[in-house]
């Protein structure tokens, strides 16, 4: 069997949804939208489950996966419904709603539904994507409460730039929210991972770890709650074979890499049809056996070179880490020019094998 694997730490994700709790003392809904970032929505509810205030998708699809697999806590569908057809199922699993558009609102109030809904009501407080405009906000209350037809509202907005901790737009955001709930008693609910990391002050009844959940930082800098996560997947192969190459020799595709002295080079089982970057440069970190080196060359659908010149006692059939608890995935999509977000959901073809259930 093909040598390539991701490793998930059940153990390391309760972890770091307890850091998350313990950070802010407020409720949290587990962000586990796109299967779990790549990690298996599934599993990672389970694990979760006994600890959990509640999980949190995108999409009526993901949250339906969740309970046909026996999850029963509730479960937030972080856009809504995209038509009217869905509130019946809505209701019946007991799904917890955003509405973020007029639209959503004339459904629900000509809708026949039969128990109250619980909605997560989104106020577009200026990253301008979804949500409320603020003029429509508070009437839009008014609206679910006379509706008879909801039970519970929280209030809800969504940062644009909180992973930027010398800017002031989340400060903006959170004085346009003020504004536009003055009035309105309902719990709220602010603080994205980012923002459950960084920005102490913004009052939330609820936050929503997401990127934090697996470990990995959404800042560019050194932060004091990254610095506690535990990363929960580890990318890992073997190398497949050795090649002694004397100076001057070009590696891979495009040989964008040329070996400046005699070198021993590793073909590791990984490569972007994998999820593996392809824009990684030479230089990105990988631990082989335990060691730091580096990748070399471009890196190919099926296949990567690492350079084991200076690893010692390494060659074939070594184990080498891609991102993990030695090499951190924010350093890698770093390296990539992309965010860890992104290489986490790129995750494809990998099985994935899980401890600390």
């Amino acid at each position: 069997m093909r040598p390539a694997r991701a490793l998930i730490d059940l153990q390391a994700l309760r972890h770091n949804y307890q850091l998350a709790r313990e950070t802010t003392g407020a409720k949290a809904l587990a962000v586990i939208k796109a299967d779990a970032y790549g990690h298996g929505a599934v599993r990672c509810a389970q694990a979760l489950e006994a600890d959990a205030d509640g999980f949190a998708v995108a999409c009526i699809e993901e949250a339906l996966e969740l309970r046909e697999a026996g999850i029963r806590a509730p479960i937030l569908l972080l856009e809504g419904f995209f038509e009217a057809s869905e509130l019946p199922l809505i209701v019946k699993h007991d799904f917890w709603c955003v509405v973020h558009s007029l639209w959503q609102l004339d459904a629900i109030e000509q809708a026949s539904i039969a128990k109250p809904l619980t909605v997560w009501l989104k106020l577009d407080s200026g990253m301008h994507r979804v949500g409320l405009h603020p003029a429509d906000y508070n009437a839009g209350y008014q609206r679910l409460l006379n509706s008879g037809k909801v039970a519970h509202v929280v209030l809800m907005s969504h940062f644009a730039r909180a992973d930027e901790l010398d800017c002031s737009r989340s400060d903006e955001q959170v004085a346009i929210f003020t504004t536009a709930t003055r009035g309105i008693n309902a719990p709220i609910s602010l603080r994205n991972s980012p923002a459950v990391m960084g920005w102490p002050k913004i009052p939330s009844d609820w936050v929503r770890p997401g990127i934090l959940l697996y470990g990995a930082t959404p800042f560019d800098h050194p932060q004091s709650v990254a610095a506690r996560l535990q990363p929960v997947m580890t990318l890992e192969s073997k190398v497949i074979c050795v090649r002694e190459l004397p100076a001057g020799e070009p590696i891979g595709y495009g040989g964008g890499f040329v070996t400046d002295r005699a070198m021993r080079i590793g073909v590791v089982a990984m490569g972007y049809a994998d999820g593996y970057p392809r824009q990684a440069p030479t230089g990105t970190p990988v631990f082989i056996d335990g060691q730091p080196s580096r990748l070399l060359g471009r890196v190919s659908m099926d296949m990567l070179c690492v350079d084991l010149t200076d690893v010692p006692h390494t060659g074939l059939g070594s184990t080498v880490e891609l991102w993990g608890k030695n090499v951190l995935a924010s350093d890698v999509a770093a390296h990539a020019g992309t965010i860890p977000y992104q290489i986490f959901c790129n995750l494809r073809r990998v099985p994935r094998l899980y401890c600390g259930a």
